[in-house]
């Protein structure tokens, strides 16, 4: 009985370290000018890539007024979200973005994903 009991205890943990997520695909905002991802190729792109609790880097670099895609690889269970943008992104998605005010916009991990999410926080500087 206590087999099993300790048995669900993991299989819950590991569900809920793994977690699920959204597949919300969103992207633009109110005070720049939003794109889709139309399948033409902007002349600047970001890659954000993200593993074990951390992006792999703290800050990423656009130029303003300029069309960008943004693109999210993950190496496990994340997600990327830009709230001030309108942009979040799953494992394998990229978005157009244009944006035409300067400034730095805060990213994070929109997927709970163990003990170091709270932490997963980087920076779009737009020059």
């Amino acid at each position: 009985m206590r087999k099993i009991l300790l048995v669900s205890v993991v299989a819950a943990l590991v569900m809920i370290m793994a977690a699920c997520g959204s597949n919300n695909d969103k992207s633009g905002n109110a005070n720049n000018t939003p794109a889709e991802n139309t399948g033409t190729a902007a002349a600047n792109e970001i890659v954000i890539k993200a593993s074990n609790w951390k992006f792999d880097q703290e800050v990423y670099t656009i130029k303003k007024g300029e069309a960008t895609t943004i693109s999210f690889k993950s190496d496990g269970v994340h997600g990327v979200e830009i709230p001030d943008l309108q942009v979040k992104l799953t494992d394998g998605k990229s978005k157009d973005v244009t944006v035409n005010d300067a400034g730095e916009y805060e990213l994070h991990c929109d997927i709970p994903c163990g003990t170091g999410h709270s932490k997963m926080i980087a920076k779009i500087k737009v020059e």
